[in-house]
């Protein structure tokens, strides 16, 4: 790693007044650097180091502010510099006040930064202190929704900046404020085609709202009808009897033959995962089973390929077919498991894990079979 001397030397080729190509070198050199732990510790011991990188993202020249950002980019990556970042450089402002202007040519880069600011909950709650200050979070959704608001820049790792926030109590507080009308911007992106990153990050901020068994009779209600954004990617071309269309919710009712799922399983599971929430009460089963949730669920289960994604269907399932727990056990999210029906629960956790575990990597290896048998043949 560098010596005190050749530290002091590359933070002196970092200042402002250096020539581009001496800026470009040193960034270069950081960026590297950053690419790996041993050169993360040594930046995190050398706070001025990174002060001094982070200021050369408003670089005249854009190649030293981009790798500038790239630069960013690893360290916020890193937890352990989440503190150097946020309190010592204090970045937060100044990536914020860059993301709101609609001209900024690197708002991805501060997108990115903020994504990887928010995974962990300490520094989570930091952003959102500062978001509130500096922007606040509506207007941050705002951003999000509005359609070329930057026209240099998708903000697609918005998406993922908001689920990460959303962990958050108070957050949801927002997100689901009745009067603000926030939630219901979100929802259309759950079918957005041009960005897989943009639809996980919002199916992510749904589910994590989903969490607030409260909100969930106004979720399911006239005031946000979440149901239609969640089952809609689940669906495919199958047809369903006239009974079974008509008992669902109108988006989902005779559904065109070049009908298209959710193409990412993660997404997928976090989709039925979201609805799994939503049977927490009493009252959420009833409108799931009356919505006929059940056939959207049995024709993606039967279509399924992913082995945790089936397993997701299959729980949804039996929760839609099953009986209703006994009288007291309504809400399933404030029942109190006993200690050893928990431990039991999980070990049969475990168990469906390592199984499934299995099955894939049956597959895997029949698949590589096949196709090492039709090189075989292709060689014939």
């Amino acid at each position: 790693m560098l010596s005190d001397a050749e530290a002091s030397e590359l933070l002196s080729f970092l200042s402002s007044g250096s020539r581009a190509d001496v800026k470009g070198t040193a960034t270069e050199f950081l960026l590297g650097l950053s690419g790996h732990r041993d050169g993360c510790r040594f930046l995190r011991a050398r706070p001025d180091l990174v002060s001094a990188v982070f200021a050369l993202t408003s670089d005249p020249s854009i190649a030293v502010a981009k790798d500038s950002y790239r630069v960013v980019i690893n360290l916020s990556a890193d937890e352990t510099l989440h503190q150097v970042l946020v309190s010592e450089v204090r970045v937060l402002p100044v990536l914020l006040r860059n993301l709101q202007d609609p001209d900024y040519a690197l708002a991805d880069h501060v997108c990115t930064v903020l994504s990887n600011l928010t995974r962990h909950q300490k520094t989570c709650r930091t952003v959102f202190q500062v978001l509130q200050e500096e922007l606040t979070l509506a207007k941050l959704v705002e951003i999000f929704c509005s359609n070329g608001y930057n026209q240099k820049n998708h903000l697609h790792y918005l998406g993922p900046v908001l689920s990460n926030l959303s962990q958050l109590p108070e957050v949801r507080t927002v997100l689901l404020d009745r009067d603000r009308c926030v939630i219901q911007r979100l929802l259309p992106f759950t079918q957005y085609r041009a960005s897989v990153v943009r639809r996980g990050g919002v199916t992510g901020t749904l589910r994590n709202c989903c969490f607030d068994h409260s909100q969930h009779d106004w979720l399911l209600g006239d005031g946000v009808d979440i149901l239609p954004f969640l089952l809609l990617p689940l669906a495919g071309p199958e047809e369903l009897s006239e009974e079974e269309n008509e008992g669902l919710p109108v988006d989902l009712q005779y559904l065109p033959e070049d009908k298209e799922r959710e193409e990412d399983p993660d997404i997928r599971k976090m989709l039925l995962e979201t609805l799994m929430l939503l049977t927490a009460t009493k009252a959420g089963r009833k409108t799931l089973k009356d919505r006929n949730v059940y056939a959207v669920v049995r024709e993606l289960h039967r279509w399924e390929k992913d082995v945790h994604v089936g397993a997701a269907c299959q729980k949804l399932v039996e929760v839609l077919i099953g009986d209703e727990p006994e009288r007291g056990m309504e809400n399933l999210m404030e029942v109190q498991i006993p200690e050893d029906v928990e431990e039991k629960l999980k070990e049969a956790d475990e168990k469906e894990r390592e199984e499934l575990e299995r099955e894939e990597e049956e597959k895997r290896r029949e698949e590589e079979e096949r196709r090492e048998e039709e090189e075989e043949e292709e060689k014939k």
